[in-house]
């Protein structure tokens, strides 16, 4: 039995004939780029969130950029993040004109550690920019107490993690804004790229609404210089019918990951994923640690097991930041983990069967290292 590590083939099958009746409706309509599908969704995914306005956009990675714009993020500011993310989220600061500025993670949620936040902090510090991981949220409550006393910005890095919980509330509605990424093998994915910002503010949704049509307020009024960051009319219709779907998938992705907890149980070589006890994981990745991973990923690979490695260069050592001067053993959490994380199948279709299979090669992996 193989098991992929997604199979969005699977997972769009049952929905493939609303596709194609949605995609039919927007080439009717010829409005493609925004347009009547995008507002559709933005408003439903605004209401998924708890949030009063939705922006859709082209990615994830524009959702970051233009809130952090719409804040007046700009040259010579710093915006404190963690190096255990994907790479996007220091880009986005980059192209804002700002510096990234890192802090490591907690040992057990791999989010943002709060009580590092005090030693990253400067006058030129203007935004902060937590990461819910994999799906698990960080924690937020101290995050924003610390921002808050600092007139500083937050916004959520939630690309990873459409429909998690904080302490009952859904992440994107916590900071001043959240970001969300739809590519395809998202929670919640489009067929193709797209992203989102929600926000509660009216002042940074307007901001954000003219910056991603090229700074219009109307047609040929630029109020100031925008880009082109408008989500597709195709996307938006697509969107809208997974969104109805989420709340379901994510559930069986928590199934699923306790299913993988209970089989790894008791073994000492694995660290499974632990759900904080402030959050509802809705692992978008499941990742476990273990110190002999090049062997596991071998043996998954002979056997046709899919899997993944989310981060194996944490964002500090990364050659394209190698100007900020950071060196191995400046944040050991993230180092460690970038260096044990493998992460297994897990998508809302996954079967029993093919979770024990994983777990029972994995085990089998473990069993012949150990007498090696």
């Amino acid at each position: 039995m193989k098991v992929p590590f997604l199979d969005l083939k699977m997972h769009h099958a049952p929905l493939r004939e609303e596709f194609e009746r949605a995609i039919r409706d927007v080439i009717a309509s010829g409005v493609f780029a925004g347009g009547p599908f995008v507002a559709k969704f933005e408003e439903e995914f605004a209401a998924f969130c708890d949030c009063k306005y939705g922006l859709g956009l082209g990615s994830g990675t524009e959702a970051l950029w233009l809130a952090l714009l719409a804040m007046g993020v700009g040259p010579g500011d710093e915006v404190i993040t963690v190096p255990s993310t994907f790479m996007a989220t220091a880009e986005a600061i980059t192209y804002a004109g700002a510096t990234p500025v890192f802090v490591d993670v907690d040992d057990h949620a791999y989010t943002m550690d709060p009580g590092a936040l005090s030693g990253a902090v400067s006058g030129r510090t203007k935004a902060i920019i937590p990461v819910h991981l994999f799906g698990q949220p960080a924690d937020m409550d101290p995050i924003l107490e610390f921002a808050r006393a600092r007139g500083l910005f937050v916004v959520e890095d939630a690309c990873q993690a459409h429909g998690a919980k904080y302490k009952g509330r859904k992440v994107g509605s916590l900071g001043d804004a959240g970001c969300f990424s739809f590519y395809p093998g998202k929670n919640l994915g489009a067929l193709g790229e797209a992203g989102a910002v929600v926000t509660n503010s009216a002042e940074l949704q307007e901001k954000i609404r003219i910056l991603r049509d090229h700074g219009q307020i109307r047609k040929y009024h630029h109020t100031m210089v925008g880009w082109n960051c408008r989500m597709d009319g195709i996307q938006g219709a697509v969107l809208s019918i997974k969104l109805r779907h989420l709340e379901r998938g994510n559930q069986l992705r928590r199934a699923h990951a306790l299913r993988y907890n209970r089989a790894f149980a008791g073994i000492d070589e694995i660290v499974t994923p632990v759900e904080a006890p402030y959050a509802e994981h809705v692992y978008h990745i499941y990742a476990l640690r273990v110190q002999s991973r090049d062997e596991l990923i071998d043996l998954f690979e002979r056997e046709g097991i899919g899997c993944g490695v989310h981060y194996p260069v944490p964002v500090h050592l990364q050659k394209a930041y190698a100007s900020l001067g950071h060196q191995v053993g400046a944040f050991p959490k993230a180092e460690a983990t970038s260096a044990e994380f493998i992460s297994l199948p897990m998508f809302p279709e996954l079967t029993s069967a093919q979770i024990d299979l994983v777990a029972e090669t994995a085990k089998e992996s473990l069993a012949v290292n150990a007498f090696a």
